[in-house]
């Protein structure tokens, strides 16, 4: 039991489970315009395992993160082979693979804001500006630099023309994305600045909650509108917002980090896992 728990330790600190996340999303928006790419999926998500340890080492460095420190000294050694293997990744797609460098310039942006939601931008004396520090950029920091980065970035690297269905897909999954984020800002209700004026700060954990169902509403409303509409796919996004709809409800402060670190977050793997099975299996 010890051994599995350290498993899943090191797979979800590690930001492996986030880096399969975005893995997901961003091979979900291949398989809904119909696009065979399987290079960018995996370009997404050793960039997110190379940046999301890097601002993690970066907040341990600056006295953040305390309740992770001591895990993520004991286990250097394992993440610097990761991080290690994931730049080789990179490279390996860039240099030897039918990759389109010019494609980075769409991802520029979006990178630049995961990479300062935590770095500082510049210095005032001791105070540190970074995108989280600025009362509600917190979380649209977070979801437009998602969206974009799984929605833009994988269908400019195949030539996909940017048509009002591209952006459709980019908007829906902002609210699939804001609503799954939620309970992210519900867990670290206590944590967080009050300066930050997250939405559960504002507007409360039961308002925050009811927004985030709305938003999925949203989210399941727009299926309805898109070029390609099926009813498959129409079932899948359904199937999937009753279930983040569920992640959200019974979020809560007093929730183990599991809650939304694993669960939560497991939200894009399942759905890529029921899209490719029902597609390849039962339709």
């Amino acid at each position: 039991m010890r051994l599995f728990k350290k498993i899943l330790d090191f797979y979800i600190f590690s930001n492996i489970h986030v880096a399969l996340a975005g893995f997901s999303l961003t091979k979900i928006t291949l398989i809904n315009f119909g696009m065979a790419d399987r290079l960018t999926p995996l370009f997404v998500a050793f960039s997110i395992l190379i940046s999301y340890n890097f601002i993690r080492f970066y907040e341990i460095k600056n006295n953040r993160l305390n309740w992770f420190k001591d895990w993520f000294f004991m286990n250097l050694k394992e993440i610097l082979l990761l991080l290690i293997l994931s730049i080789l990744g990179l490279i390996t797609i860039l240099f030897f693979a039918d990759f389109n460098p010019a494609s980075l310039l769409i991802l520029f942006p979006f990178a630049f804001m995961t990479f300062f939601y935590a770095i500082p931008l510049f210095k005032i004396g001791k105070l540190e500006v970074s995108f989280r520090n600025f009362p509600m950029v917190k979380i649209f920091s977070i979801v437009i630099a998602w969206a974009g980065i799984s929605v833009f970035f994988p269908l400019d690297e195949v030539s996909y023309q940017f048509t009002s269905a591209v952006y459709l897909e980019f908007f829906q999954r902002i609210l699939f994305l804001l609503a799954i984020t939620i309970p992210f800002d519900i867990r670290d209700i206590n944590a967080d600045s009050k300066s930050l004026k997250t939405l559960p700060q504002i507007m409360g954990i039961t308002s925050s909650k009811v927004l985030g169902i709305l938003l999925l509403f949203g989210f399941v409303l727009l299926e309805i509108f898109k070029e390609n509409f099926t009813y498959v796919g129409f079932l899948i996004v359904l199937i999937i917002s009753i279930l983040a709809g569920l992640f959200l409800w019974f979020s809560s402060p007093k929730r183990s980090r599991y809650y939304t670190s694993f669960w939560v977050e497991s939200v894009p793997i399942i759905w890529l896992g029921l899209l490719v099975f029902i597609n390849n299996y039962l339709f």
